[in-house]
């Protein structure tokens, strides 16, 4: 099987796929400094409470926004598993044109969830991320990667919000909050928070839309959210049409069909 992990900033997202098909997935915190036998032990005990074993895997594919990281499961995947390994980096076969200013400076989950959304959806494709960063990404009707727009993730705003302010507390932003015009300290901050992003991704997205059609036709276009965050922030944006939170792990299975099946 194949296992294939996405290192965030702030959470580690690992799926074992056979096939197509995610047969599993699991969320850990990310903690930059792991060694590989560390990282090797926490996975291990978590396959092992859906009845699986990290000695299932017969390949390994990364995407990784933590470079520290990228290393202990490089470590991870040949010397304690004897496994193939894959990092998605510019010298990855993505399957798709790279538009950006300087290519190399994506980060790797947006390729990933660029290339899962086209495979998964069609293109052109819009996607929002709602993770330590919330970002928006599009892919044009020719199916190449754009670019796209990175603002605060919402907790991190909310953390700098509480260390900035004497009286505002840090609050559960899932919660939904009652109404935008909120009564009480905690509502009116998820009140901004929730209903404020997701007009934030709302207005994004129509501007990405409005660019791409100017550039040509958007027919077909389908608005994807993804991300940790996205079951919190999505079903308030009226421009999201579709959430699939495995979006990332998606995109590194595809990835790795296309670049083990070339390295053969």
């Amino acid at each position: 099987m194949l296992m294939a992990v996405d290192i965030g900033n702030t959470q580690t997202v690992l799926g074992f796929f056979e096939g197509e098909r995610l047969r599993a997935s699991w969320r850990m915190t990310t903690e930059p400094y792991r060694s590989p036998d560390e990282i090797g032990a926490a996975c291990a005990a978590l396959f092992a409470l859906r009845g699986m074993s990290l000695e299932d895997a017969d390949a390994m594919i990364v995407s990784s926004v933590v470079p520290d990281l990228t290393g202990a499961y490089r470590h991870l995947a040949g010397d304690i598993l004897r496994v193939p390994f894959y990092s998605v980096g510019p010298e990855m076969d993505l399957g798709m044109e790279n538009r950006y200013d300087d290519p190399s400076a994506v980060g790797a989950d947006r390729l990933v969830n660029a290339v899962a959304a086209c495979r998964y959806y069609g293109a052109p494709a819009i996607i929002a991320d709602s993770g330590t960063a919330t970002t928006v990404c599009a892919v044009d009707a020719g199916g190449a990667y754009r670019g796209g727009a990175i603002l605060p993730g919402l907790y991190v705003s909310m953390d700098a919000l509480a260390s900035r302010t004497a009286k505002l507390p840090r609050v559960d932003l899932e919660e939904e909050p009652p109404r935008a015009i909120a009564t009480n300290t905690p509502d009116s901050i998820r009140s901004g928070f929730i209903y404020g992003y997701a007009g934030a991704i709302d207005a994004l997205i129509r501007r990405f839309k409005d660019e791409l059609a100017a550039e040509g036709s958007i027919e077909g276009l389908r608005v994807v959210a993804t991300g940790g965050l996205s079951p919190v922030i999505s079903r308030y944006c009226r421009e999201i049409e579709v959430l699939d939170p495995d979006l990332t792990l998606k995109g590194l299975q595809v990835l790795y069909a296309l670049n083990a099946s070339r390295a053969r």
